[in-house]
């Protein structure tokens, strides 16, 4: 991040990006309480009517639930149905990020090692493979989708050894591979003496105040706010109001980045935004770009089967939460559906209205950006005024450059990440600023 002298201490307190003062004025709700804090959202810099096309849209998409925390307070929350905020409901794969910290958590208290064989743990021959084979399989290859395991077998959550076969060596392949996640709950069974839902409720559920939240076959359920409270522990790196829960900070960074070099877009059972290219479930093609185009680049979420989602963006210190059916006809954790919402909910932040020229004779790129931005037109007027806002209608100073007269280029590497807006005479783009 690039901070020019003395806005410094402005642009913090704005978007929470300094780690101390973010620390300091992130909200937590209290323990086994429904009291939590609100805010509202007017003072993020979102409009209402679109605040209401947003809720409407994920009402219309099989939603139950919908949550999004502004610096740990509830913004929007919304329920749809006859679901409420005391409903229970599963996480799917989503829960796979709640595992990923709480092995996390068992390597920090010393009763295990991720660079260790899942072997030491299991015992010999929990797979059909080769000693050499079985052996090179680690917990970390578990967390980062890299066993090597065939996944092309005919149940996927099969844990025998007669279903684990080999197909590659340990760290040469990633696939979305059901079965070596799930035994990751008999390894945290095995290393701490207790089953996994003692383990959960001690490690997790007790400092967090998650009132609900039990284990059936390998799959998480809760109440939506305690889904909320998962994704602030993780949001606030691990520490819950001054206590920590996770507070290894190789693993909390190594978690949340880049584990493998096969899926960019995958940490320990996290799912990665802002990389190059990606992998998704039951396929080993690679895809170009980021995940999720149309979320900030530096949001990592946990996703599970018909849209169980946890969003989590530093750079905007918001968590969202979505529980429900399927938002689209794919039932996978990863659809068309996340970039959909990702637009909705961006489009969210709003400044006094103004008009807008069609897009066909505005184009702005590269949006997200970092160091610069570049504004084209066929119809610029001759004294074109430029001016940068963020989402509280505060005016940036910035360097602008008008290159010909169709080109202007803007300066934006002094701005912090977030969102502002580029206007000019009878126009204005939004930009998203990592």
């Amino acid at each position: 991040m690039r901070i020019k002298g003395h806005i410094y201490i402005v642009i913090a307190l704005l978007f929470g990006l300094n780690p101390l003062l973010k620390a300091q004025s992130t909200y937590f709700p209290p323990s086994f309480s429904t009291n939590w804090d609100t805010v509202h959202p007017s003072s993020i810099g979102w409009c209402q009517n679109k605040v209401d096309s947003l809720t409407q849209y994920v009402g219309n998409t099989n939603a139950k639930a919908f949550i999004i925390l502004k610096g740990g307070k509830i913004a929007l929350e919304q329920y749809y149905g006859t679901f409420t905020m005391d409903s229970l409901w599963f996480w799917a794969s989503a829960g796979k990020s709640l595992a990923s910290v709480m092995i996390g958590k068992a390597q920090q208290d010393g009763i295990l090692n991720i660079n260790d064989s899942t072997s030491h743990y299991l015992g010999a021959g929990w797979t059909s493979c080769t000693s050499a084979q079985e052996g090179a399989i680690t917990l970390k290859d578990q967390l980062q989708m890299t066993t090597g395991l065939n996944d092309n077998v005919p149940n996927q959550d099969c844990t025998v050894d007669t279903c684990l076969i080999y197909l590659s060596d340990a760290g040469t392949r990633w696939a979305y591979h059901n079965a070596p996640y799930h035994l990751l709950h008999d390894v945290i069974e095995q290393a701490s003496g207790l089953t996994l839902q003692q383990y959960t409720n001690q490690k997790i559920k007790t400092p967090t105040g998650m009132g609900s939240g039990f284990w059936f076959d390998h799959v998480y359920y809760s109440k939506p706010r305690d889904m909320a409270r998962f994704g602030l522990l993780c949001a606030a790196n691990g520490n819950w109001n001054g206590t920590p829960v996770l507070s290894d900070p190789t693993y909390l960074n190594d978690m949340k980045n880049t584990s493998n070099p096969h899926n960019l877009s995958y940490g320990y059972l996290w799912w990665l935004n802002g990389k190059s290219s990606f992998m998704v479930p039951q396929t080993q093609f690679v895809f170009t770009g980021s995940l999720i185009p149309n979320a900030p680049a530096d949001m990592y979420c946990a996703l599970g089967k018909y849209d169980q989602k946890i969003y989590i963006v530093p750079s905007l210190d918001i968590v969202v939460v979505r529980m429900g059916n399927a938002g689209s006809t794919a039932a996978l954790a990863i659809s068309a559906y996340d970039n959909v919402l990702w637009e909705k909910i961006m489009d969210m932040y709003c400044t006094t209205s103004i008009e807008t020229r069609t897009t066909k004779n505005i184009n702005m790129f590269p949006n997200p950006a970092s160091d610069v931005v570049y504004i084209e037109s066929d119809n610029f007027n001759a004294n074109e005024k430029i001016s940068v806002t963020d989402i509280l209608g505060k005016n940036w100073e910035v360097s602008i450059t008008k290159e010909n007269t169709s080109r202007i280029k803007i300066d934006v590497s002094g701005l912090s990440k977030g969102v502002y807006f580029i206007k000019g005479n009878q126009w204005q783009q939004k930009v998203v600023i990592e």
